[in-house]
């Protein structure tokens, strides 16, 4: 009887074009706009395959405000005492440096850090970020939404305490493991995007410490004309097919990366930055199709496509090149 050597196929091997190693980053903040301040950080590195090295939390003194204390949980008491950023973003560095920064939204808690670097005179050792909502997407999760609580639960992950910088890094971590195995098994690409520093911080003599403690507001480089776009328009986005070099995109409502860096991104990419809505648009991004701003009334009168910013983001990434290019 001849001896049965069949045998289970061999795990595919780990692509080699992934990340040696990714920060796991967690912030909160004051609020959402280009003056809020970090008020707590957390890290989670993990080596190349996911695997919990260490974690880091500090509290941040904003030096103003706490913001929305019933989310954060944060009081000014608490923070009174806490380090101001300067103080903790060589150590904050350390954890970042070499690593793909990983978060939910990225794009948010990478434009805060860059911020608060800027305001530092520093840069934060950061060339690459993944978008854990992106990177859902990449491999088709049945989720409702995007929520963090809604892809730790796929995963079986428990919550224990929710906008808490320490555990929301925690819980990210512990879902994003599975994530980037499954990416692995079927050769998915990361959705990697570019980390680019803040250029436009302007420092002014009334910016630095104050006689009563305190930091004068940043001032930021004013808006400034934009040569026109040498394409021409292709004509509006369809669904599931690349953005095209020419097409006219408009913004609509708040964004979570700063409006001007995401409008020099498109403009870059070959896209014509519409300020206003016409028949002509392309294509309208925002995170608020139901605000009933002009633009959103008139996209849906128009039917002009609308996605949001973590779509364009991840559009942004391939465009293709105008007729003839």
């Amino acid at each position: 009887m001849l001896e049965d050597r069949t045998t289970a196929a061999p795990p595919a091997p780990w692509p080699a074009a992934y990340p040696e190693g990714y920060a796991v980053v967690d912030v909160e903040t004051t609020g959402l706009s280009r003056d809020d301040r970090i008020i707590s950080a957390a890290v989670y590195r993990l080596d190349g395959r996911g695997e919990v090295e260490d974690h880091w939390y500090t509290l941040v003194n904003p030096q103003r405000d706490p913001g929305p204390v019933w989310i954060h949980g944060l009081t000014s008491t608490m923070l009174q005492g806490a380090p101001l950023f300067q103080d903790v973003a060589e150590e904050f560095a350390a954890r970042l440096d070499g690593r793909v920064l990983v978060a939910h939204n990225a794009v948010f808690d990478w434009s805060m850090i860059a911020r608060e670097y800027a305001r530092a005179e520093r840069e934060a050792p950061v060339r690459q970020r993944l978008c854990t909502i992106a990177l859902s997407k990449e491999l088709g999760l049945p989720l409702p939404n995007h929520k963090l609580e809604t892809l730790a639960a796929h995963f079986g992950v428990v919550q224990q305490r929710a906008h808490h910088a320490l555990d929301d890094a925690r819980v990210l971590a512990e879902a994003f493991r599975p994530s980037l195995h499954a990416a692995a098994r079927g050769g998915v690409r990361l959705p990697l995007l570019e980390c680019r520093p803040l250029t436009e911080w302007i420092s002014s003599p009334t910016i630095g410490r104050q006689s009563s403690g305190s930091y004068g507001a940043a001032s930021w480089r004013p808006s400034r004309k934009r040569p026109a776009c040498p394409y021409p328009n292709p004509g509006r986005y369809e669904e599931g097919k690349p953005l095209k070099q020419g097409m006219r995109v408009a913004f609509s409502g708040d964004t979570s990366t700063e409006r001007e860096l995401l409008e020099d991104r498109a403009v870059e990419a070959g896209l014509h930055v519409a300020t206003s809505l016409s028949r002509l648009t392309s294509l309208l991004v925002t995170n608020d199709p139901d605000s009933g701003t002009s633009k959103t009334v008139k996209a849906r009168q128009y039917g002009t496509p609308v996605i949001d910013e973590a779509a364009f983001g991840q559009l942004l990434r391939d465009v293709a090149p105008a007729s003839g290019e």
